[in-house]
């Protein structure tokens, strides 16, 4: 009996509504758990989660079946309740519309988990609108700066 065989590595990245600073430090470990804990309900593999105050990326290995759209639509839906019954902002929380998904190669992996796990330090250097255009050029995705993220001054 023939089977399906694959290797699909995608980094999810999304954004705070209006860039918001609203996942505060203190908070991110429970949300980042919490998440993960929405994509192995959804039968796929976490390899990488790190954020920001304002954004999230997530390295997951895919399988066929997924549907990359329903799984960021659940890991949004899901996580804006947990924060919100959570009570973990004086804000409303919202994520923003849209993301980005970007693919790798098997070999490309330990890059992507150390860039992952070093958004902290990334970030000092580094503004989130200027590392999502760079990702964005990268991976030479046509754009238009009004379909962007809103974004806030960095």
């Amino acid at each position: 009996m023939s089977g399906t065989f694959s290797q699909i590595y995608i980094q999810i990245i999304f954004a705070v509504k209006e860039r918001r600073s609203l996942i505060a430090p203190d908070f991110e470990e429970d949300l980042y758990k919490y998440i993960t804990g929405i994509i192995k309900h959804k039968d796929q593999k976490l390899l990488a989660i790190n954020g920001m105050p304002d954004h999230i990326h997530i390295l997951i290995g895919m399988k066929p079946t997924c549907c990359l759209s329903d799984l960021v639509r659940e890991i949004k839906k899901s996580s804006n309740v947990f924060i919100r019954e959570s009570k973990q902002s004086r804000y409303k929380f919202d994520w923003q519309s849209g993301y980005g998904a970007f693919s790798y190669s098997h070999s490309s992996l330990n890059n992507v988990i150390t860039y992952i796990n070093n958004q902290k330090i990334h970030h000092q250097k580094l503004t989130f609108r200027d590392e999502y255009i760079a990702f964005l050029k990268k991976f030479d995705i046509e754009f238009k700066n009004e379909y962007l993220f809103e974004w806030i001054d960095d």
